[in-house]
């Protein structure tokens, strides 16, 4: 029991080669011979999962097989162990000279995770709340830690663990059960006997007291306040999560507790703005054998750390004697009808993850199905006694000694105390070596590098043919209409029950000072109030008759012109078939009077937007990268920058520093005026048969109210471009696109130095747009660069997470994340290049390309998302059926001529951004702007 990450090293490990598949990487090579949907593995706090999907019944059979023999028979070299897990190596692996240093994907990995300050306090929590066994550990790894594992260990944990006896077999789909029971059994049952594992999780022993404790972690350069970056969280042990009941009852409570503005603890803490949001880990928890509850805050300052404790303990007593709203309960039993009938497209995934805690600790997971009857049972006891859920509280709560109050802190030298803490490790490491043993560090990094350049011959394993691949798409039937002037696009679908409604709004008419502030109006507009309603009672209706309202940016690039885009606001929401003029309603208050003057209230929300910003940069670096290195190579990039970039993180760091909202508000009735306007506007309504023309009256009386709002805006941009919503009417209804006539692309490098362990690295180059007949060749020439060049030298032998290339928005794009290398993967982007040019690749590997590019397209969609392509972006089903017939089209030519043509250096106009920590390099080299 250690934070070496054994289980996270052996679920990388046992991947990459088996008994029956022992080629080099079958995991990463399946990825390209399958038309799987889905293809993972994940460690979690006490069990490994390998999942993985496919439409296809040959296709199942293969990943099957596939799977079953690397978890119970992996090959588990050594050399897989050094690559996955960690190494010690030169520098430079043909230069012995060259200093030794630390390598690994999972160790790079883990830095990677651990330069989240969320993370870094949702780990210790859980560390430090169940002290006396398996969850006092690191199961990912903690990096210094994983230099502590040694091959032997790994061997000796799959010995132990990975037995037929310890597992669990879930399978879900239309396929016949009997294929599948006996391909487990003759694949991997059969050649095992029964063993008692001994894998069962004790009860943790009990407290008799409270405990506190206090971690620290990196200053946050962007957060909202850098004088308020504590955070304070207090954490009560709950009961096992194998009890179904008492776990349904206590997820329900915790959503009574924080969820939404009518829930105390939102108001107890959230409103007085005494941090910025709740604590990273908020509410209930049952990854573990006994479920946790949290509550607190981030962005404090530290002064207000006992104020805090002090408001946590008074709200439990407060629920004690004041319990919940009879509407609150209904409210939240409504939104888990509306979950049990929302189909996502990977629903069966979903299944397997929501039983999977379960299960694994010897819950019935048919029992965990049977949601309804939980429902009735809590209704049950409700009536028998009213204060059923108080007495709950003060049990699991008030009475409860198991709780932990942890508190942390930025500590101004964390990052250097990190960097000196693994030079340490290392100088110990290097000062016990002899001169032998460098000599073998040397030989043997030699001999993985030889291993990771040879050509593979992966012809072991299983794999689909381009001929499986089916000819022709189904296409999504949809009626173009209008209702009160205004486009509806409907798609009747199987939604069993539910109807889904989007709107977009466009931004033509909006001056260029308030695009900035478009994210806000996006994140705050079903969250002000409106109409007759305050934001408290708003909340409420939304969650008694919605399944939820949302508002976001939208930037879209046309599918046939790369200097075309349309730019715009996405509404949505969703409800059950009985509440279609309850949800119409409440978008009639939203688009005729939200409640923008509420200072106090807008303020909450501005600090919890420019929080979650500010988190979202260290899981989600590379994303940004992107953004960045787009910026000025399409007319959007810089609105998308704007929207979604570094730009919006700082903005709203700014918003989020100022004392006075008065602009801010004045500039979000301002931003109201144009957007939600039935002029310029489009909806789309999905639900079955039956309900389409109740939903398409209902949204006609919406559209008739909404028309009192109707201002004819002139667009800012005159330089506007119609798009027929149907190809075939060309005087019909339009989308209204705009364009620059003067834009010229041209390039940037851009660094910015953030407090993280590891980069975030992407390069684009501007290419074609989707309808133009290159952008299949580009597609293909992404995925088989990033499968038989980039993987390799990227993560590999540079020790990344990951990377890769691909095609979006008519941009080529390269990437990397949780990447330890700057220069080296831009070395690896340009010499890909070189090697797609080169042509020195087969028919097989295109074939596999084409295999793994078809598995995106014909992803399964969910009836709430049928039609949403067309809608949101104008693909319709003929450009859907040409694009496919292109794919299947592409050769070794067309790959070579779109590589030549688009990719080498001087052809195309390319941008670069890096995300990561200080880099002298960048600061000398004039060529850069260092943000």
């Amino acid at each position: 029991m250690d934070s070496t990450g054994v289980p996270h090293i052996l679920e990388h490990t046992v991947l990459c080669g088996s008994e029956k598949y022992p080629c080099r990487d079958p995991f990463f090579n399946m990825l390209n011979r399958s038309l799987s949907t889905f293809m993972n593995a994940f460690t979690a706090n006490d069990f490994t999962m390998y999942p993985f999907s496919t439409q296809n019944g040959k296709d199942f059979q293969n990943l099957l097989s596939v799977y079953l023999n690397a978890v119970f028979f992996p090959c588990l070299r050594e050399q897989d162990f050094r690559q996955e897990g960690w190494r010690l190596e030169n520098t430079n692996p043909t230069d012995p000279s060259t200093p030794l240093v630390f390598k690994g994907v999972v160790f790079n990995e883990m830095k990677g995770v651990f330069s989240d300050n969320e993370r870094v306090f949702a780990q210790h929590l859980q560390n430090k709340l169940y002290p006396d066994h398996t969850y006092s550990v690191v199961s990912g790894g903690e990096p210094l830690a994983i230099l502590d594992l040694s091959w032997e260990q790994l061997r000796q944990f799959h010995a132990t663990h990975y037995h037929p006896s310890n597992a669990r077999f879930f399978t879900y789909g239309d396929l016949p059960l009997e294929q599948h029971l006996q391909q487990i059994e003759e694949e991997a049952l059969s050649k095992f006997g029964n063993i008692s594992p001994n894998t069962e999780i004790p009860p943790q022993p009990r407290w008799s007291s409270p405990r506190e404790d206090h971690v620290t972690c990196c200053p946050d350069a962007l957060a909202p306040d850098p004088a308020r970056q504590n955070t304070l969280c207090v954490s009560f042990l709950l009961g096992d999560v194998t009890d179904s009941f008492e776990a349904f009852t206590l997820s329900l409570l915790s959503s009574l507790m924080i969820s939404g503005p009518n829930s105390p603890f939102y108001k107890t803490l959230i409103e007085p703005k005494i941090g910025t949001d709740f604590s990273s880990v908020v509410g209930y928890t049952d990854g573990t054998k006994e479920a946790s509850f949290s509550v607190g805050l981030q962005g404090l300052a530290e002064d207000d750390t006992e104020r805090v404790k002090s408001i946590i303990s008074e709200t439990i007593d407060d629920i004690i004697e004041s319990g919940f709203e009879d509407e609150r309960i209904e409210a939240l039993l409504h939104s888990i009808e509306i979950q049990i009938k929302h189909q996502s497209s990977n629903f069966g995934l979903a299944l397997a993850s929501y039983i999977g805690s379960f299960w694994n600790h010897d819950g019935d997971p048919v029992e965990l199905l049977q949601i309804n009857q939980r429902v009735s049972k809590l209704r049950r006891a409700l009536k028998e006694n009213p204060r059923f859920l108080q007495d709950k509280v003060k049990f699991y709560f008030k009475e409860n000694p198991h709780r932990l109050t942890l508190s942390m802190s930025p500590d101004q030298n964390y990052l250097e105390k990190q960097i000196q803490a693994e030079k340490e490790k290392l100088q110990t490491k290097v000062g016990a070596l002899s001169e032998s043993d460098r000599k073998e560090i040397y030989d043997r990094g030699l001999e993985l590098l030889a291993a990771q350049s040879e050509t593979r011959d992966a012809s072991c394993l299983p794999t689909l043919k381009v001929s499986d691949i089916q000819p022709t798409i189904a296409g999504d039937a949809v009626q173009l209409g209008s209702t009160g002037g205004v486009p509806v696009q409907f798609c009747e679908q199987p939604t069993n029950g539910l109807v889904y409604f989007r709107a977009v709004c466009g931004l033509n008419s909006l001056p260029e000072d308030l695009q900035l502030y478009v994210p806000l109006f996006c994140s705050v507009i079903t969250k002000m109030g409106g109409g007759d309603l305050d934001y408290r009672q708003q909340a409420q209706q939304m969650e008694l008759r919605t399944g939820d309202m949302s508002a976001s940016w939208h930037i879209v690039a046309d599918p046939a012109h790369l200097d075309k885009y349309e730019q715009g606001v996405v509404l949505s929401s969703s409800c059950l078939e009985r509440n279609l003029p309850h949800m119409f309603q409440l978008w009639s208050d939203v688009f005729d009077s939200p409640h923008f003057e509420d200072e106090e209230r807008l303020r909450v929300l501005v600090m919890m937007s420019a929080q979650e910003l500010a988190n979202g940069i260290a899981p989600s670096g590379h994303s940004y990268a992107m953004l960045r290195a787009q910026r000025h190579l399409i007319p959007c990039g810089e609105l998308a920058e704007k929207f979604g970039g570094m730009e919006q993180v700082k903005f709203m760091k700014q918003i989020a520093e100022t004392t006075d909202l008065s602009r801010v508000i004045r500039t979000l009735g301002q931003i109201k005026k144009h957007v939600l306007s039935p002029d310029g506007m489009r909806c789309a309504v999905n639900a079955t048969p039956q309900t389409m023309s109740d939903a398409a009256a209902q949204l006609e009386s919406f559209m008739k109210d909404a028309t009192k709002n109707k201002r004819e805006w002139k667009p800012v941009n005159l330089n506007i471009s119609q798009r027929p919503l149907d190809p075939l009417d060309v005087h019909g209804p339009t989308a209204k696109l705009v364009y620059d006539p003067q834009f010229q692309p041209w390039e940037m490098k851009t660094f910015f130095p953030m407090p993280f362990a590891v980069n975030f690295i992407s390069e684009r180059i501007r290419t074609v747009p989707f309808c133009h007949q290159d952008f299949a060749s580009l597609s293909v020439l992404g995925k088989m660069m990033s499968a038989k060049f980039l993987h390799r030298e990227i993560r590999e032998k540079g020790g990344a997470y990951g990377g890769g290339a691909l095609v979006r928005d008519g941009l080529f794009t390269f990437f990397s994340y949780r990447d330890p290398n700057s220069d080296q993967t831009l070395s690896a982007f340009r010499r890909s290049i070189d090697w797609a040019k080169s042509g020195q690749f087969s028919q097989q590997d295109i074939d596999e390309a084409k295999l793994s590019v078809f598995s995106a397209v014909d992803h399964p969609v969910s009836p709430a998302n049928k039609g949403l392509t067309r809608f949101l972006s104008g693909v319709t089903d003929e450009m859907k059926q040409q694009h496919r017939e292109r794919l299947f089209a592409v050769d070794h030519r067309s790959l070579v001529e779109a590589a030549e043509r688009y990719l080498g250096m001087g052809q195309r106009t390319r941008g670069v951004a890096i995300l990561g920590p200080e880099n002298e390099r960048f600061n000398k080299d004039p060529s850069w702007i260092v943000k």
